[in-house]
């Protein structure tokens, strides 16, 4: 899964298409990542302590990785990510423009 935790991202699928956000979590085994703002589903919580009101929260929903690509740092259109070799390290970079992510 080439996106991680942090990551600028483009809704390329589904109810939320065009928009962008951060990765505020990723889960590789199950191939979905939670975008901020993204997903938004509405969660029925409930009373806490005595004498307090439930409520009806607005949370993010993970999304499959596949639904989402990176957003080209220079550009800010959407691109693939590679790989490369810096100064003996690994580095990501987005396809387009060779810069790093």
């Amino acid at each position: 899964m080439k996106i991680r935790k942090g990551d600028n991202v483009i809704v390329i699928a589904g109810k939320d298409r065009g928009k962008t956000g951060t990765v505020i979590a990723a889960f590789p085994k199950r191939e979905q990542v939670l975008v901020e703002g993204i997903g938004m589903v509405k969660k029925h919580q409930k009373s806490r302590r005595r004498g307090q009101a439930g409520q009806i929260v607005d949370r993010p929903s993970p999304i499959h990785v596949s639904n989402v690509a990176a957003k080209d740092p220079k550009t800010g259109k959407v691109a693939r990510v590679g790989y490369r070799v810096d100064d003996g390290k690994k580095v990501r970079v987005a396809k387009p423009s060779n810069d790093k992510i």
